[in-house]
């Protein structure tokens, strides 16, 4: 059974908090709501708050054991961005982002025996075989021959390079007085 509870518009950065959720995913609830109290960040706060929250509603709700729980899952998404100015030289203003986060934490009952197999849907159907795919890979090998005797046949020899001559800017000028 699984589960969950939402803490929302916190004011904390959702990289801030997402860093602490990374550390705590798949643990012990009760491990982890302890481990929490000692951690300095402001992130680790909020997040412990709503770890305590939902072994609460796994409690209250549901009857289950807190020792039982496990943290199945934390999603840490971004909330609304509440926008400030701060006042720079020469009239100027520069933003700022106050942002906030969404916390969702989901623990799961570990004594609960969990169901692997699917139910519904349907069975996927064979590919079908093409006679076309034959005739291609006959292709393939007869195409692959000419390959290989072209790389068998020597490589002729590389003719003589011919010279170019190159005309200089003081030359230039000597035609044009001739000319005249």
């Amino acid at each position: 059974m699984e589960v969950r509870a939402v803490l929302k518009n916190v004011r904390v950065q959702p990289r801030k908090v997402r860093i602490v959720a990374d550390e705590v995913k798949g643990k012990s609830a009760t491990h982890v709501a302890n481990v929490l109290g000692y951690h300095p960040s402001k992130g680790a706060h909020y997040l412990r708050k709503t770890l305590i929250s939902a072994i609460a509603n796994a409690q209250e709700n549901y009857g289950i054991s807190a020792d039982s729980l496990v943290i199945a899952r934390i999603s840490v998404d971004q909330g609304p961005v509440f926008k400030r100015i701060q006042a720079r030289a020469m009239g100027r203003a520069y933003r700022i982002q106050k942002k906030t986060s969404h916390i969702t934490v989901v623990v799961e009952d570990s004594l609960e025996p969990k169901d692997t197999s699917k139910s519904g849907g349907t069975k996927a159907k064979p590919r079908p075989t093409f006679a076309s795919a034959k005739k291609k890979s006959g292709k393939a090998k007869a195409s692959e021959k000419p390959v290989e005797a072209a790389a068998a046949e020597p490589v002729a020899e590389a003719a003589p390079v011919e010279e170019t001559v190159e005309t200089t800017p003081e030359t230039a000028p000597e035609t044009q007085e001739e000319q005249n």
